[in-house]
């Protein structure tokens, strides 16, 4: 078992290690593709708690610090990422292409492919630390299920989760409901009605999300 485990994480961290290097000799170790590399192959490797917690992390670098996309995208992006199959984390394909498209990578007029490369380095960078650790550590994982050495941090860690979460939440309520501080009350009516109905009424998660689409795009034809 350990000898399996060093076997797949070496193999990981030198497929890693070279895909990150074979970008940063085409692009420079700065370039934005190598950037990108970087940055979600070090989200996937230090954060966890699902998509929920690490979106803040995202959020934070994404939006604020290197600028791919804005905070209006960021939110469009969770929309997207909430109404269609597959994996929530997904959306950090998103964030790649529309970084990509927006940094014009390849110039003005190879925007979309420029997205889709950035897409697939940022697909490949977050998910390849997730194989290894699937491949490499889950039988080790399984034979600690039930050890209270190994249980109670993690009761601890979900706890912070929890935290994180929230944070997320404030985030992008803040975005949603105000607009330059301003209430959008149409967002929040929106917002309310969706809260009572999952809350009060039971109403399935996919009747409530369709319903709210189907109200923010009346919305946006009255506003329009």
């Amino acid at each position: 078992t350990w000898r399996r485990l060093a076997t797949v994480g070496v193999a990981g961290c030198a497929l890693g290690l070279a895909g990150w290097a074979g970008l940063a000799l085409v692009y420079g170790p700065d370039g934005e593709l190598p950037r990108m590399g970087a940055f979600f192959g070090k989200m996937a490797l230090l954060t966890f708690g699902g998509a929920y917690a690490v979106l803040p992390y995202v959020v934070q670098h994404a939006v604020e610090q290197y600028h791919w996309l804005d905070a209006g995208q960021m939110i469009d992006g969770l929309a997207l990422g909430e109404t269609t199959p597959g994996p929530l984390i997904m959306i950090v394909a998103f964030v790649g292409f529309v970084g990509g498209w927006t940094h014009a990578l390849f110039g003005s007029d190879a925007r979309f492919l420029a997205g889709m490369v950035a897409a697939c380095v940022v697909t490949f960078f977050t998910f390849l630390p997730s194989f290894v650790f699937i491949l490499a550590g889950g039988p080790l994982v399984e034979s600690t299920r039930g050890d209270v050495r190994l249980t109670a941090p993690l009761t601890a860690i979900s706890a912070a989760v929890v935290g994180v979460i929230a944070s997320l939440a404030v985030f992008f309520g803040a975005h949603v409901f105000l607009d330059h501080g301003a209430p959008r009350w149409d967002a929040i009516a929106i917002g309310t009605a969706a809260a009572v109905a999952l809350l009060r009424y039971r109403t399935g998660t996919i009747k409530t999300i369709l319903a709210c689409a189907l109200a923010g795009l009346l919305l946006s034809y009255w506003h329009g």
